[in-house]
C-alpha cells in the first residue's frame, strides 16, 4: 500500500510538473562560464594570485628560519645540556605548530577574500540573467553549469494546490 501510494504521488508530481513546464517558456544558460568570462573576473584572481604571494612569501621565510634552527640546533646538540635541548626541541615543535596555523589562516583568509570578491560578480550575472529572462518571456531559467539549478522561477507554484489534493 506504501509503495502503491509513493508510486501515486510521483506520478501525480511528474503530471504536475510536465503540464507547469509544457505551458512555460524554459531558457537555459552556463552561469559559471558567463561569470569566468566577465572582465571583472581578471582583477579579481590578480587580486587573489597577489594575496596567495603574499602568503606563500611569508611561509617560506618562516620555513627557511626553522630549517636554519633545526640545522644549527642539531649541529649544537653535543655541546648543550639535557635542559638546552629540551627547551631547543620545545621551540622547534612550537614554531612547526604556528607555521602550520598560518598556512591554515591563510588558506580560510584566502578563500573568505575569493568569495567577498567573486559574490558582487555572481549577483551581478544573476541580476542580468533575471533581467533579459523577464524581458524575453521566459518563466525559468535553469543554470547548464553541472550540478546547477534553478535561476529563475517565475512559474506558477502549485504547492499549496497540491498539498490540499494530498489531503494536507
Amino acid at each position: 500500500m506504501k509503495t502503491f501510494k509513493k508510486l501515486s504521488i510521483t506520478i501525480l508530481f511528474l503530471f504536475v510538473a510536465t503540464t507547469v513546464f509544457a505551458q512555460s517558456k524554459v531558457a537555459h544558460i552556463n552561469s559559471q562560464a558567463l561569470i569566468s568570462e566577465m572582465p571583472e573576473v581578471k582583477e579579481a584572481q590578480a587580486q587573489l594570485e597577489k594575496l596567495q604571494k603574499t602568503y606563500a612569501t611569508e611561509i617560506e621565510a618562516s620555513m627557511k628560519e626553522y630549517q636554519t634552527k633545526l640545522q644549527t640546533y642539531g649541529a649544537d646538540q653535543q655541546n648543550q645540556t639535557e635542559v638546552t635541548n629540551q627547551a631547543r626541541a620545545k621551540e622547534l615543535q612550537g614554531m612547526e605548530q604556528n607555521i602550520q596555523q598560518y598556512q591554515q589562516t591563510a588558506q580560510q583568509d584566502i578563500q573568505k577574500k575569493q568569495a567577498d570578491l567573486l559574490k558582487p560578480l555572481i549577483d551581478k550575472a544573476r541580476a542580468a540573467i533575471q533581467k533579459i529572462a523577464k524581458e524575453q518571456g521566459f518563466d525559468y531559467v535553469i543554470d547548464a553549469t553541472e550540478g546547477g539549478s534553478l535561476i529563475l522561477a517565475n512559474g506558477k507554484d502549485l504547492m499549496a494546490e497540491v498539498k490540499v489534493e494530498l489531503g494536507f
